[in-house]
């Protein structure tokens, strides 16, 4: 799985614990629904950390709550 894989599904996650629509996550990040919807798609390749900070305070949480998960750190280097 890719880190941008990882990083929509822990925004997936997120919203479903907090019952939360992808539309109202857009709206409380001040980012447009598309820019959220984007992110999910599995055929888009990156996701700007800029872009990771609004979704975050979105969710008021911080980028350290948001990164702070076994996934994050079991990711493998991406340089060889």
């Amino acid at each position: 799985m890719s880190v941008k894989d990882i990083v929509a599904l822990r925004f997936a996650n997120l919203c479903k614990e907090r019952n939360m629509k992808l539309n109202e996550l857009a709206t409380r990040a001040s980012v447009t629904p598309s820019t959220v919807y984007s992110m999910m798609d599995a055929t888009r390749r990156d996701v700007s950390i800029v872009t990771i900070k609004k979704l975050c305070d979105g969710l008021d949480i911080t980028l350290g709550e948001f990164f702070s998960t076994p996934v994050f750190d079991a990711l493998e280097q991406e340089i060889e």
